[in-house]
């Protein structure tokens, strides 16, 4: 330290009289929240959206749920049999559980063929855990991929509704795994015992032979290339009697903030503006969150089976997102995870491929076949390191995918959001009610696909 007298005032002295620039408090959960931004949103004026459509007669493909309870006790949850076209409505629970007490665990290994092409359907298949490939013959003799069935997902069903099924494709597994396997004949024998599921099967089945339009909505009867004076049939559109609503669902916070320092340190920041400030970001990024996880109207969670894709080979390639993208008409948007976007890099680097980008407010964002491709860190990561690329169509015109609000709330501080006074208790402190209502849409099944499984390992160098 210099022991010589200082010719001027110390800079750590000259600071005791000095203004001091300062920041607003900063935050680092905020995120871009490209989800919300890119969502077409509906006002809502009576806090219930109901999704009118055409009656559908072909009935869609759940997944039924397996609990593990050891390596040698994997079981069916009866509740969840009815995912099974046949069986879907169907809700007697000792009718259910007789059911999935025929199905009997069964390990497989890489490579081994579970049903061939013509064979006749002997067992229905229910996956616990693993990946089998549906391979057919192509026209030139080659094995062609038809698709990809993994956890929970089910084959040969057809056991239940038809005499003498055969297997349209060979089912070969491309790892090991656990299956859970039921015989036909003890299928045939609960249906010859119980009268209830015999009636509603044979339902099904009438419902099934009704004729449909390729996306199994009821067929409206048109004429076309005839001539003459031929009679032209009537016909009518149907709709679905029970529709589904959508009620808004809301994510609240009180706020409180002491009198002392909202009147006494307000300069040069509002206390109460920086704290509701925060205060509505997080509420935004949960709103966020909600919109994709939430398991009653969350995106990830409501999205139609038959829409759902795995991945050929574990890490998203090129292939994977074109067949995403081929499933629906005006693709506006992917959303994945940041290390879902880095492990489609990867991919596209080892093809020698760099994907494009668009412009999007102001932002460079990548873009494959022109579709731009979102980050969002709030789709979930298994514990095996898979999580799942969202496309979607938006917006009530084009029957995609929408948000739900409702504007004009008392004291509304954002669409969809308002800041309520409370009170002021014993304490001194004043407490504010900071609520946001929202929801979220599909208007009809094709809307939103998704594809699942996707691998984000990094390869092993």
């Amino acid at each position: 330290m210099s022991t010589e007298p200082r010719l001027s005032l110390d800079t750590r002295a000259a600071r005791n009289l000095a203004t001091t620039t300062k920041t607003r408090p900063q935050m680092q959960a905020i995120t871009s929240r490209w989800l919300l931004r890119r969502l077409p949103w509906v006002d809502v004026s009576g806090g219930t959206y109901r999704v009118n459509r055409r009656l559908t007669h072909r009935v869609g493909r759940g997944r039924v749920s397996v609990v593990l309870n050891g390596a040698d006790d994997v079981r069916v949850i009866p509740d969840t049999l009815p995912e099974l076209p046949p069986l879907r409505g169907f809700d007697d629970p000792d009718v259910l559980a007789a059911i999935a007490a025929t199905f009997a665990p069964r390990e497989f290994q890489a490579g081994d063929v579970l049903a061939e092409a013509g064979a006749p359907v002997t067992e229905t298949y229910v996956v616990a855990h693993g990946r089998l490939n549906r391979l057919s013959v192509g026209p030139y003799g080659d094995t062609q991929l038809l698709g990809v069935v993994t956890d929970g997902q089910h084959l040969g069903e057809e056991a239940l509704t038809r005499d003498g099924p055969t297997w349209p494709c060979t089912v070969r597994a491309a790892t090991a795994g656990t299956l859970l396997v039921s015989p036909r004949q003890d299928l045939q024998r609960l249906l010859d015992a119980s009268p209830a599921l015999r009636e509603h099967v044979e339902r099904y089945v009438e419902q099934a032979s009704k004729p449909v339009n390729r996306r199994g909505e009821a067929a409206v009867a048109v004429a076309s290339g005839h001539t003459g004076e031929p009679v032209i049939d009537g016909t009518f559109v149907d709709y679905d009697l029970h529709p589904r609503e959508y009620e808004l669902s809301v994510t609240q916070t009180v706020l409180r903030v002491h009198t002392r320092v909202a009147d006494l340190y307000n300069d040069p920041m509002s206390q109460l503006e920086q704290q509701l400030r925060l205060t509505i970001h997080e509420i935004r990024e949960r709103q966020e969150w909600e919109v994709l996880n939430n398991r009653e109207f969350g995106l990830l969670h409501n999205a139609d089976y038959d829409q759902r894709i795995s991945t050929w080979s574990g890490p998203p390639t090129p292939d994977d997102l074109d067949d995403l993208i081929s499933m629906r008409r005006k693709t506006r948007l992917l959303l994945a995870h940041p290390r879902a976007i880095a492990a489609f890099f990867r991919e596209c680097n080892k093809r020698g491929l760099v994907p494009g980008s668009v412009d999007v407010d102001g932002h460079e964002i990548p873009a494959w076949r022109g579709v731009p491709i979102f980050p969002c860190g709030k789709i979930p990561i298994s514990d095996q390191q898979t999580s799942s690329i969202v496309a979607m169509r938006t917006g009530e015109d084009d029957q995609g995918v929408v948000g739900l609000y409702q504007t004009g709330l008392p004291e509304e501080h954002e669409p969809g959001l308002n800041v309520r006074f409370m009170e002021i208790n014993s304490q001194a402190v004043m407490s504010y009610l900071v609520s946001a209502y929202y929801s979220a849409a599909i208007l009809v099944p094709d809307a939103i696909g998704i594809l699942e499984n996707v691998d984000l390992a990094a390869p092993r160098v």
